[in-house]
């Protein structure tokens, strides 16, 4: 895992909420089962009180080959109507794996067209070459690197937040 101390230290608890979406031109790498499944400079980060960065990539920098629709649905006060996905390679499958919104809010209209992805189901997901780890808790998809600070939403004591 690639450390940068030069970067600047960012707390959970100094995003806001509502969400703010911003551009990131940092790489952010997905890989599954010896595939590379997403690779950009071009994503958007979702920062919102609580929890560590989302990412969203662009559909045109993810292998859409492997995604294949999931079951369910969920809703999120401020994007609205999440869809899920499988992200399969070859006989290993990984259920619910990826998220998109097909018709997010005005607010979030940068994230259309675009995936994120649970770090905790993927073999590797990094930024910036650093290997990320997922954010506590099933629900959540948040990637922690070395300059993100928490306590993060998600782990034990944190539902009432």
């Amino acid at each position: 895992m690639e450390s940068h101390p030069d970067r600047r230290r960012e707390s959970v608890w100094d995003y806001p909420r509502p969400p703010r979406v911003e551009p990131s031109t940092d790489l952010i790498r997905v890989e599954f089962h010896g595939e590379v499944i997403a690779e950009t400079t071009r994503a958007w980060r979702v920062l919102e009180t609580s929890h560590p960065p989302v990412y969203y990539i662009p559909a045109a920098d993810v292998a859409l080959a492997f995604l294949l629709p999931g079951s369910g649905r969920s809703y999120c006060e401020f994007k609205g109507e999440a869809r899920y996905w499988t992200v399969r390679v070859g006989n290993r499958a990984a259920v619910h794996a990826a998220w998109s919104y097909p018709n997010p809010r005005p607010a979030f209209a940068s994230i259309r067209d675009h995936f994120a992805f649970y770090a905790g189901r993927m073999d590797a997901c990094s930024v910036a070459g650093e290997r990320v780890r997922p954010q506590p808790g099933d629900f959540y998809g948040g990637w922690i690197t070395s300059w993100i600070e928490g306590p993060f939403k998600g782990g034990p004591g944190s539902a009432g937040w």
